[in-house]
């Protein structure tokens, strides 16, 4: 048998759908519970050793600062205390003088009184000159300053702010942490050298010299040019005596090297030729390259030469096996500049995609990609002495550090794209641009 639903009338509905909604919205179970003293107390002492606990050690500098809360709170004098040292050797305060009347006679209410302050320079002496506390000396144990901070995260004290730097000063024999404002590094005044002038015009190619390379001995140069020759010049005498064909396209790269006789070539061509300067002919190719060869460079150590391409890859070759022992990749965009050393990093390319990549030669794989260029990378330079580089780019120049490529300073004085770079053992760097301007600024 069905049991027969009971009906309500409409107003009982309704006022009881009313007394449900009042059960649910107006009933305080949402609220949030009552604050507890001791919990918050408890909470922002965790939160303030945690936060400033590096700094809690210092002298505390209170001025005019009086008791708002609890007389047995503070000291003396109404100086409160932070919850952090509630229970500990109260920390110094600096203050003004004692209230004193403005002159003889008056006497020395709220309206009258005068109270000098200290300067913030005089409380940051004194604050320094004090001795230290027993509380100061257990936080000096544990805190860790921002260079060591730095330091355990491999991080470069250089990324630090440069308007303030964590310094140690020596008061009554122990060592209190005190941040110092610190002038910015200025770079050392160069010395004078005398206008550099023109010494001699060499002519003898018919198209855009790209590329040149002096040999080990200075006894003589080599040019490459957009005529597809390459010509050997007396360095003293600058005369002619050799011409070299066989590439078909333009000559991007020469280099002789100081391991053996041979001159090592690239072009647009997408060849690489290794010349036999006793026979002065080609002795080997290098074959692997898609596209235009813009430069080359030799290992200073190892039978290695290293090549870069339009085809946005670094090649490293065998000079006696002419195999391809690495191919960098990484790259977005043409390859302009590569060059070789014999520490670590030991190939260093610079490309159209803006960016400079320094490469672990073993493994074969990117060790840091430096993205400070806006611009093409078309130059690059390695100091002759210092563990430095820099690289030329149309926004500026930009000089580095190993192994890391840390940034060292902005060279300005081109507008125009930067196609060479070179520097001497003095610290003179020669920047050459497309406008036909060339610049000298000076680098240590």
């Amino acid at each position: 048998m069905v049991e027969e639903v009971q009906k309500h009338s409409v107003h009982t509905l309704v006022f009881r759908s009313l007394k449900r909604t009042h059960d649910m919205f107006v009933a305080d179970n949402a609220k949030p519970i009552p604050l507890d003293d001791v919990s918050h107390k408890l909470k922002m002492s965790i939160k303030l050793r945690t936060d400033y606990g590096s700094v809690l050690h210092m002298p505390i500098l209170k001025e005019n600062f009086r008791e708002k809360d609890s007389p047995n709170t503070g000291d003396l004098y109404g100086h409160k205390q932070y919850p952090a040292n509630q229970g500990q050797e109260l920390e110094y305060l600096i203050t003004g003088t004692h209230p004193y009347p403005p002159g003889p006679g008056v006497a020395l209410t709220a309206d009258t009184k005068i109270q000098r302050m200290p300067s913030e320079s005089a409380a940051q002496s004194l604050a320094v000159a004090l001795p230290p506390s027993q509380s100061r000396l257990e936080a000096n144990r544990t805190a860790a300053g921002v260079g060591d901070i730095y330091r355990h995260a491999g991080i470069p004290e250089r990324a630090q702010p440069p308007g303030l730097s964590m310094a140690l000063m020596e008061a009554g024999g122990n060592k209190n942490s005190a941040l110092i404002a610190k002038k910015a590094p200025t770079m050392p005044k160069p010395q004078w050298h005398p206008p550099w002038k023109l010494y001699r015009v060499i002519s003898g190619h018919l198209g855009w010299v790209r590329c040149i390379a002096v040999e080990p001995g200075n006894q003589w140069f080599v040019t490459g040019s957009a005529d597809r020759t390459i010509k050997i010049w007396d360095l003293a005498s600058g005369k002619l005596k050799l011409s070299l064909t066989g590439h078909i396209s333009t000559v991007r790269g020469v280099i002789v090297s100081g391991r053996s006789p041979y001159l090592f070539s690239c072009g647009e061509d997408k060849q690489v030729k290794c010349w036999d300067l006793e026979y002065n002919k080609v002795i080997r190719h290098y074959h692997g390259h898609l596209s235009a060869v813009y430069g080359l460079d030799l290992h200073p150590t190892i039978d290695v030469l290293v090549t870069c391409s339009r085809d946005s890859t670094a090649r490293i070759w065998d000079v006696r096996t002419k195999a391809s022992v690495h191919t960098l990749a990484g790259h977005t965009n043409a390859v302009a500049t590569v060059k070789c050393q014999a520490a670590e990093p030991q190939i260093i390319t610079g490309s159209h995609d803006t960016t400079i990549r320094l490469w672990d030669l073993v493994a074969g794989k990117t060790r840091v990609t430096l993205t400070n260029h806006k611009k093409s990378v078309r130059a690059v330079v390695l100091h002759p002495r210092h563990y430095t580089f820099a690289s030329g780019s149309p926004d500026n120049i930009k000089q580095w550090k190993f192994p890391d490529g840390n940034f060292i300073q902005n060279l300005s004085g081109h507008n125009a794209i930067i196609n060479t770079l070179a520097v001497n053992s003095d610290g003179v760097l020669v920047s050459g641009d497309r406008e036909l301007n060339v610049v000298l600024p000076r680098i240590t």
